[in-house]
């Protein structure tokens, strides 16, 4: 499926739209939750950390039309899929790239509103902490957990760092398939939200 633009309001843009080449990617139904759950207003600086093609950045970078999205990945091969994603889909100007490993690479990043990590590459303590330091007051950060270690690790860590309403959703998705000439449900890995907003 080849998709060059997306003519809606609303998010979802199917998997295969987005140029992946074997790269993770934020499913499309975990995406819609956690845009949904970050809040975004058209004015928001937002980042993607460990964004992986993209698919977060581009989807933000649609909904905060006035906004920033600074999309922070350190391997060669997923930057130049993020960089051809966000041409795919119109966003270019307002999708930067940001080529390094987060928490370094957030240092030299203007304050966000809003942050999504979706890849933290074991080092989830470190990032949050470094990403309470870059988030503006009210500002909300989403996390996406598919192993108990970072989930367990997001949970304990927002509210040490002042977060308030914390709050902790499983999503199970299945999808129906076609097996031969019957339907059959095919369920995806389970993905735990930890979403808070920052208070000071």
């Amino acid at each position: 499926m080849t998709i060059t633009k997306w003519p809606y309001v609303t998010p979802g843009i199917p998997d295969a739209g987005f140029a992946r080449d074997g790269v993770p990617l934020t499913k499309e139904e975990v995406r819609c939750l956690a845009l949904c759950k970050a809040r975004l207003k058209a004015r928001s600086v937002v980042y993607d950390v460990g964004a992986g093609t993209g698919s977060f950045a581009v989807e933000a970078a649609l909904l905060a039309r006035e906004g920033m999205v600074y999309a922070v990945e350190k391997d060669p091969g997923a930057q130049s899929l993020i960089l051809e994603n966000a041409r795919r889909f119109g966003v270019a100007e307002r999708l930067v790239l940001v080529a390094g490993e987060a928490p370094a690479a957030l240092a030299d990043l203007p304050a966000a509103d809003r942050i999504f990590i979706g890849g933290s590459g074991g080092r989830l303590e470190e990032i949050l902490r470094a990403a309470a330091g870059k988030l503006k007051e009210g500002g909300r950060l989403v996390v996406s957990a598919v192993t108990v270690e970072t989930l367990a690790a997001a949970v304990k860590t927002l509210p040490e760092l002042g977060f308030a309403e914390v709050e902790t959703v499983l999503l199970t998705v299945a999808k129906v398939e076609k097996a031969g000439r019957a339907g059959i449900w095919k369920g995806a890995n389970p993905v735990w939200l930890v979403a808070g907003e920052r208070g000071f």
